[in-house]
């Protein structure tokens, strides 16, 4: 990896936490220098999605090649021969724009990042205000059966026992104060010397 450094900003949460929409929102904030951190996966690629923009997606074999010749900052198998993670050579390219990383990132990866970069990391975690109203966001969106939706939301459970090892939890309870929130928190971090 480069020796020059920007810093890391990590966003984990359940499924329907609001985390994709707050990520989307500091993305677009450009004095805040930001650059999204395109993650690899061995799924398919679904409808539109295109390799190099949205994932960069790579075969089971060729992932766990990279997995054996250490390029991974941090990877975890979701399901057998399912992988996704975070290629070093990623973090490299968002460093040599000068900018700083920002991850949209289960929890176990992002917990895995900060433990390897404690100082450069900013770990937030965004918290549904309950786990109901987390159902009901999973519903509205239409686009998985009561029995994902059911899988996601017992997850949700174990995810948010995580909350307290990350540096900061924003509560999504109303969207607008959560943006303001994140966004204070983001830009407080990278404005601080190390």
């Amino acid at each position: 990896m480069t020796n020059k450094k920007g810093k890391l900003i990590v966003f984990s949460a359940p499924s329907g936490s609001g985390k994709t929409t707050i990520v989307r929102h500091l993305l677009k904030q450009k004095e805040l220098g930001l650059e999204f951190s395109i993650s690899a996966t061995s799924r398919e690629k679904r409808g539109t999605e295109i390799d190099g923009e949205d994932y960069y997606f790579l075969s089971a074999k060729e992932f766990k090649n990279k997995i054996k010749t250490d390029e991974f900052l941090e990877w975890e198998e979701v399901y057998r021969d399912n992988f996704y993670g975070t290629l070093k050579t990623e973090i490299d390219r968002i460093w040599k724009l000068d900018k700083h990383v920002i991850f949209d990132i289960d929890v176990s990866g992002g917990l895995r990042i900060k433990r390897k970069f404690p100082k450069e990391t900013l770990a937030i975690f965004v918290k549904p205000p309950s786990i109901d109203e987390l159902k009901i966001r999973l519903k509205k969106r239409k686009t998985e059966s009561d029995d994902k939706i059911n899988m996601r939301v017992a997850k949700a459970s174990a995810e948010l026992a995580t909350s307290p090892l990350f540096d900061k939890i924003v509560v999504n309870e109303d969207l607008d104060k959560a943006l303001e929130e994140a966004y204070n928190l983001v830009d407080e971090f990278v404005t601080k010397k190390k």
